[in-house]
């Protein structure tokens, strides 16, 4: 009987990226240690107001031993060897904590940061392990972490939405509500996609600053008149303009906490609404013609507009001229304001920027279990840095100081 030749199995070769080795990672992975552990004991040795072995009056405590602790770094696992001391604290003694390497901390916040920046990013709380293993190098990080990061967050958040605001100087705010699927009544609870109303307000330098964020039952002027309440109980005063998309429980609700408020109407929002009260065949038309009154060079000139709009869109499609008859003046506030301002203050483009990136972010998300969940998501979205708001464009002449705008209370303008 032949003997049968054994054939060598070929084996597929392993993926090596050129970057997959980083040898100053490593360099400086060898050297952390030590430098962590002189960190900590230059800490120690500042709290304690004295050196090894140094008699002074001055000194606090006494040192008593080390501990060994393992951190996750952003070079993955490393060994330390804390100092440990004993503190006075009149007749008795406690243990002295460090402040930069904290008590049960077990990873850097380098580390939580990235983190939450994946959580932000998209990533689904179970792939996070994975996604991060090169950062970590391998060193333990068990599902619920990422929950306990977010945890933190969540306080940070609740800190945040009660904070005082009678400190800011806003000059203008920006409003509206974007849907999301939130679980009402618990885990077996129904999905409702609810209204998360937005705030950003724009401080006396131009800067823009997210005011507030909630969860409401609807868009009524009930829930839209707590939502601007709760800004002004919190000390909010001395805004000269709101811009909204023209709904009208909102402006109820600003009016009634602010008489004085003046309005601008989104003018994107006004032109949706022309368009759906005429046929496709007129929509360049009205384009056209609306043009006129919000691309205009000054106030008189938009009046103008305004009034031949009407006056020709009366005869052609009544409900077209009776939609720019319910927006009133409120389209034309902005031009009581400095030119280089206008394109940043005749639409809610900044908000509705703002909801872009929060759908974009969470259209991947399914449900959220609770209303809470949502906000702090769409509240770290925005104190990590993931979004970012710029200043608004003219912000040159906020310094020069914001002209007196009352409301509108006559909506509609009366053509001869």
């Amino acid at each position: 009987m032949k003997s049968i030749k054994a054939v060598p199995v070929r084996t597929m070769p392993s993926v090596a990226l050129p970057f997959s080795v980083d040898a100053l990672s490593e360099a400086a992975r060898r050297h952390i240690r030590q430098a962590l552990t002189v960190v900590a004991q230059e800490e120690l040795k500042a709290f304690l107001g004295a050196d090894v072995y140094a008699r002074t009056d001055e000194r606090r405590g006494y040192r008593n031993g080390t501990k060994n602790r393992t951190l996750t770094t952003s070079f993955g696992p490393t060994e330390l060897v804390v100092p440990r001391a004993l503190v006075f604290d009149g007749e008795r003694r406690r243990e002295w904590q460090s402040q930069i390497i904290p008590r049960y901390a077990r990873r850097t916040r380098e580390v939580d940061v990235a983190l939450l920046g994946l959580y932000f990013g998209g990533v689904n709380t179970r792939r996070v392990k994975q996604a991060i293993r090169p950062l970590l190098k391998e060193s333990p990080l068990s599902k619920s972490s990422i929950s306990r990061v977010t945890v933190k967050l969540a306080e940070y958040f609740e800190a945040w939405r009660g904070r005082d605001l009678s400190g800011e100087d806003i000059r203008y705010v920006y409003l509206d509500a974007t849907f999301m699927p939130v679980r009402c009544g618990g885990k077996n609870g129904n999905a409702e996609r609810l209204p998360i109303m937005v705030a950003i307000g724009v401080r006396a330098t131009g800067e823009k600053v997210l005011l507030s964020l909630a969860v409401m039952g609807s868009e009524s002027a009930a829930a839209w008149g707590e939502f601007v309440g709760d800004m002004a109980n919190r000390g909010l005063r001395r805004i000269v303009l709101a811009i909204t998309d023209g709904n009208q429980g909102l402006e109820r609700a600003l009016l009634e906490r602010w008489p004085k408020l003046a309005i601008q109407r989104c003018t994107v929002h006004k032109l949706w609404n022309l368009l759906g009260h005429a046929p496709k065949s007129q929509h360049d038309e009205v384009r056209k013609d609306y043009a006129a009154i919000i691309n205009a060079g000054d106030v008189a000139t938009a009046k103008a507009a305004y009034a031949a709009f009407v006056s020709k869109w009366r005869r052609k499609n009544e409900s077209v001229a009776r939609s720019l008859e319910e927006a009133g003046m409120d389209l034309l506030t902005f031009m009581n304001f400095p030119e280089a301002q206008w394109r940043s203050l005749k639409t809610t483009n900044i908000v509705e920027r703002l909801n872009h990136e929060f759908r974009r972010r969470t259209k991947t998300q399914g449900v959220f279990p609770t209303q809470s969940s949502v906000l702090v998501l769409l509240f770290g979205l925005v104190a990590s840095g993931m979004v970012r708001m710029r200043k608004i464009g003219g912000y040159e002449t906020m310094e020069t100081g914001v002209p007196v705008v009352e409301n509108n209370s006559l909506k509609a303008l009366s053509v001869a």
